[in-house]
């Protein structure tokens, strides 16, 4: 074997008691591939991981791998020797001199360790902290191929968007790469193949995940009668994928007159003006008023300052930040959990709230799954109007058959994360707070919470570094920066990102603009008049040039459906549209940031 080829599985098979998670599977790594691995949870991921590396063997069937390949493998446990500490684990125990002087390591530790002391002891880190420990580590060592089971745990949105472009870096350099995870955007940065563990088998897809979207929905299209709904939750999701942003399907390699007949007819994924009047109905006016809210940690850190919002009926509100920056002491305050130390907060009089936390523990572990449920009620009728048996719900969120009458303590984290929800929506709320609700979740039962919340009228605030989930969620997102301000995102997470590049490469903080409310962006001083009227001629100007690319892409796109069967041709047009849209985006940035001078 050369080194290109690291690892070849050759007919694996492998059961657990009567359970059969791997029936005859072949594939292989070569050196640059970048694997997505995806499937339900309990349906083998893992176990392939664990498979391929040699940590478990398998019933029958063989594992080939390279010996001139060293494999780095991040588990979902952490073991470390008792009395090593940060820099043992991670340089090895050298000096800062020594390792720092290596721009690569410096930025790995800055990016995934830059609040951790090197000198403390592993033992005393918090479970965040040793898990960004554990990865550093695999990061820092050179190894030929990376295998990694899911890494942005315990990663905000920012920390998460490093580590794709830092994997990206080293897939440049021929490093391979297998990634099992539910974060849906960092598979689509950073894979090139995707697999989907399922029914014992490993299919494969080529692209991101955007592209294995769409290639799973056809072969579901093509499918039996009774896979319909899986079909029509891909199809909304792929939808959702061909309307927004161009970014989300950056590296297609499927056929654009094929995704245009798969969506033709499909709408779009919620009708916002039918939603907000309905909410509105339900909710009043008022939901949420906040006045000069003030919140700071014993420590001296304030997290909110003189904060003024306004959160209305039917509002779809995302909020991203780095950790410790408040995301979830805001939530508890909308909530009225902790009372805000400046100002007030005022609640609507008509809420029903639903606080989805981030602890599960608030289950009881001697219940069973379908006892949990029906003890709340039988029937609900949802949001919509529609009326759902409790039985229907836990099919949709994957309990059926034995499952139904598990204990709840036997759950994994996924399934009971899956029944707090489950319960949540049984409770009929019309205000619904959700902390880092994809935790722990596959990526099926995204796409059913994901449909779910399409069709339901109420206030939404969702707090999650899962950019897909809030962009397919979410109507509009919010920055907690860090210095006390909640700020609008009309770019969304992308400006987010660029404000702490920014802020990071001035060597100080993101200027704070003033608090805005719900209903517009950030107020900010507008300059002299000179520079004023420049900027509106600018806008003028930014504005024309993106009608005209507009009309460019829009006849590239008739193009490229009226030669689908022209290969080369189709090459050429990919190419023409790539720089048409990549050209949109650097004009919208224009246009974002000659708004705010213009206070448009």
């Amino acid at each position: 074997m050369t080194l290109a080829n690291l690892v070849n599985a050759e007919k694996v098979s492998l059961a657990f008691g009567t359970r059969i998670l791997l029936d005859e599977v072949s594939l292989g790594l070569d050196a640059g591939d970048v694997v997505g691995v995806v499937g339900r949870n309990g349906d083998g991921k893992t176990t392939l991981l664990e498979v391929l590396v040699g940590e478990r063997e398998p019933d029958s069937g063989q594992v080939v791998r390279n010996r001139s390949a060293s494999i780095g493998h991040l588990g979902q446990v952490e073991d470390f020797a008792e009395s090593a500490t940060v820099r043992d684990v991670v340089v090895g125990g050298r000096a800062d001199h020594v390792w720092a002087a290596d721009a690569a390591k410096r930025a790995v530790v800055t990016h995934l360790l830059g609040t951790v002391d090197l000198a403390r002891n592993v033992a005393e880190l918090s479970g965040g902290e040793r898990r960004r420990v554990s990865l550093a580590a695999v990061l820092l060592a050179g190894h030929d191929l990376l295998v990694l089971d899911e890494p942005t745990n315990h990663l905000d949105v920012e920390a998460v968007a490093w580590l794709a472009s830092h994997l990206n870096l080293l897939q440049s350099a021929g490093t391979a790469m297998l990634v099992v995870s539910h974060d849906r955007w960092f598979l689509d940065a950073v894979c090139t193949r995707v697999w989907e563990v399922h029914d014992a088998r490993v299919d494969a897809y080529d692209g991101g995940y955007a592209a294995y979207v769409l290639a799973r929905a056809e072969r579901v299209r093509q499918a039996a009668a009774n896979e319909s709904r899986r079909q029509n939750l891909l199809r909304k999701e792929l939808a959702w994928l061909r309307r927004g942003p161009p970014a989300r399907t950056s590296k297609p390699k499927f056929r654009i007159d094929a995704a245009n007949a798969l969506i033709r007819d499909e709408p779009p994924a919620r009708d916002s003006l039918r939603l907000r009047e309905f909410a509105t109905a339900r909710l009043g006016k008022d939901v949420f008023d906040l006045h000069e809210v003030g919140y700071s940690l014993p420590d001296g850190r304030t997290l909110l300052d003189r904060l003024d919002w306004s959160i209305g009926p039917g509002d779809r509100i995302g909020i991203v930040g780095v950790n410790g920056s408040g995301k979830t002491t805001l939530l508890r305050l909308l909530e009225g959990e902790v009372t805000p130390q400046h100002g007030r907060v005022k609640q609507g009089r008509t809420l029903r709230l639903g606080h989805l936390s981030q602890d599960v523990t608030q289950l009881d572990d001697s219940e069973q799954v379908l006892e949990s449920v029906q003890r709340l009620q039988r029937q609900v009728r949802l949001a919509t109007g529609r009326d759902s048996s409790a039985s229907s719900l836990l099919e949709d969120f994957g309990f059926s058959g034995q499952r139904l009458v598990t204990r709840i303590g036997e759950l994994s984290g996924g399934e009971r994360r899956r029944l707090q929800f489950l319960r949540l929506l049984l409770s009929e709320p019309n205000v619904l707070l959700l902390d880092e609700p994809t935790n722990d979740l596959d990526i099926d039962t995204l796409t059913v919470i994901e449909d779910y919340l399409d069709d339901w009228p109420g206030t939404l605030v969702v707090v999650s570094h899962d950019r897909w989930f809030l962009e397919r969620t979410c109507d509009v997102q919010y920055a907690l920066l860090g210095d006390g301000s909640c700020v609008m995102l009309p770019g969304g997470v992308e400006e987010y990102l660029e404000r702490r590049r920014t802020a990071a490469a001035a060597g100080a903080r993101a200027p704070r603009p003033t608090p805005s409310g719900g209903d517009g962006p950030p107020r900010g001083g507008a300059g002299d008049a000179a520079r004023l009227r420049q900027a509106r001629k600018d806008l003028a100007r930014v504005e024309s040039q993106l009608a005209r690319v507009g009309t460019r892409i829009a006849e590239l796109h008739d193009l490229l459906a009226r030669h689908a069967s022209d290969y080369e041709r189709l090459v050429a047009l990919g190419a023409d549209l790539d720089a048409e849209l990549a050209r949109q985006d650097d004009l919208e940035a224009q246009w974002l940031e000659l708004a705010e001078q213009v206070g448009e």
